[in-house]
């Protein structure tokens, strides 16, 4: 176990989130078969007072699991000078078979625990809590991936070999690598950014439409997740290759250092931020018939502003780098 002070964070706030968690779930299944708003019984008010404090606490563990995604990837990159062969955060990743199965299941987690929040929020501005059982029942589905998430998190850092030499970047996603991360780094450049530009502006132009008609948001919410889907081949394709100004260098953690600007980080947050809030809009429009949810189409206008803003940063970015870039591919 390394005893870096972002790894004891990380490995306590995991754990103690678990728990939280766990708790939650036997509170969940009581609301889920016992929560009845008609009846004045004991029992009922019981759920009712004990409700607030369950939703404010879940609220801050799921805040903390999603930026706990960020904190991890920084300390995997920061970690990389202390072993041979790692040059940054995929190095690191590479010296057990925890690392990377990690990563994608903190992802996972962070997309779940912000669609959580926003209907967290949606049924608290319910006098009635309409979306009580839905959220709660949610709840119950990322339980189990927080645990194996903590699972993991300590396998991960503890089975750590200072003596292990592992892989750089280069081989782990140069052309001959195998896998999926090499294979979408052979994803062409130019006709993979044309089709991310495409899907943007129409995201845009479908977010436009619902700002001034109130309906589309499913489609919006479609166009959420191709774009999200598009952007995150695009960084192991074509924007590392332009960031670095390197043909062969398909690392989409470098970006992540002060040597590029910590770029990384705005590609990821913006990415994942916009796929959040755009598909959120979208789960939400079920939700518009329910008569306590007067205020959903303002939170779900919030939310597509927030979703296109977001999604918008990410290609000018995107396309700023293109631009001013040292690499000219024909």
């Amino acid at each position: 176990m390394i005893l870096h002070p972002a790894v004891i964070a990380l490995i306590c706030g995991s754990l103690l989130t678990s728990a939280i968690m766990l708790y939650a779930s036997f509170f969940a299944l009581r609301i889920i078969r016992r929560w009845d708003l008609a009846s004045g019984s004991e029992l009922q008010l019981e759920l009712e007072h004990r409700t607030y404090l369950i939703s404010t606490i879940m609220a801050c563990g799921m805040v903390f699991q999603a930026l706990s995604l960020f904190l991890f990837i920084h300390t995997a990159d920061s970690l990389s000078t202390l072993f041979k062969g790692a040059m940054c955060a995929a190095g690191t990743l590479n010296l057990n078979m925890f690392g990377y199965p990690l990563l994608l299941l903190k992802l996972a987690i962070f997309l779940l625990a912000g669609l959580w929040l926003i209907i967290n929020h949606s049924d608290n501005r319910g006098y009635d809590y309409p979306l009580i059982r839905v959220k709660y029942l949610l709840l119950l589905g990322i339980t189990p991936l927080m645990v194996a998430e903590s699972l993991l998190l300590g396998l991960y850092f503890g089975l750590m070999k200072p003596h292990v030499i592992t892989s750089c970047c280069g081989s782990l996603f140069g052309s001959e690598a195998k896998g999926l991360a090499p294979a979408l780094a052979l994803v062409p450049e130019v006709p993979l950014l044309a089709v991310l530009a495409t899907v943007v502006t129409a995201l845009l132009l479908s977010g436009a439409g619902y700002l001034r008609s109130g309906r589309g948001a499913v489609l919006f919410s479609v166009l959420s997740l191709t774009a999200f889907l598009c952007g995150t081949v695009a960084l192991f394709s074509a924007l590392p290759v332009y960031i670095y100004a390197l043909p062969s260098h398909h690392c989409p953690f470098c970006m992540l250092q002060r040597d590029y600007g910590f770029t990384g980080y705005v590609y990821y947050a913006t990415l994942l931020g916009g796929a959040v809030s755009g598909i959120g809009a979208g789960i939400l429009q079920r939700f518009r018939r329910i008569g306590s949810l007067a205020s959903l189409p303002a939170f779900q206008r919030s939310l597509v502003i927030g979703a296109m803003l977001l999604f918008a940063v990410f290609m000018a970015l995107a396309f700023w780098q293109v631009w001013f870039s040292e690499l000219r591919l024909t």
